[in-house]
């Protein structure tokens, strides 16, 4: 969680910087995605997926027609998170568990990225749920 969080603010300070008036020139979005772009490689997002997600953004970003209701900064946080969404998936999914136990769930990720806190979370979802976590 601590990985998004850092992202977050990453992405929150990106978009501050954006003008808050008129129209956002292809100059302005072409930096922020710049500094988007460099805040998921910093987050280990795949050099892939970023490019694909940075091209995706850019592209509905340039040009668009500004909503009556929101800035043109506003717009552009609109897009990405719309494409923040496709990206890791709409629809939440169900945690798998093995007919017969044990159920073996790997957690990997940078140090201080939430890992124990998460699995800490998932036992007490899985207590819940009459299961029997083991540590």
């Amino acid at each position: 969680m601590a990985l998004f969080s850092g992202l977050s603010e990453k992405l929150n300070h990106i978009f501050s910087k954006l003008t808050k008036h008129g129209r956002l020139t292809e100059l302005e979005i072409k930096t922020a995605m710049r500094e988007v772009r460099i805040a998921l490689l910093e987050a280990d997002v795949n050099i892939s997926v970023v490019k694909s997600f940075v091209n995706r953004v850019s592209e509905r970003a340039v040009g668009q027609e500004i909503l009556k209701s929101l800035s043109p900064t506003q717009q552009v946080i609109k897009i990405v998170n719309e494409e923040l969404i496709e990206l890791m998936g709409s629809a939440n999914s169900k945690l798998n568990v093995a007919p017969n136990p044990p159920t073996v769930i790997m957690m990997a990720g940078l140090q201080g990225a939430g890992k124990t806190t998460l699995v800490g979370k998932l036992g007490m979802l899985l207590k819940k749920q009459a299961k029997n976590p083991c540590s």
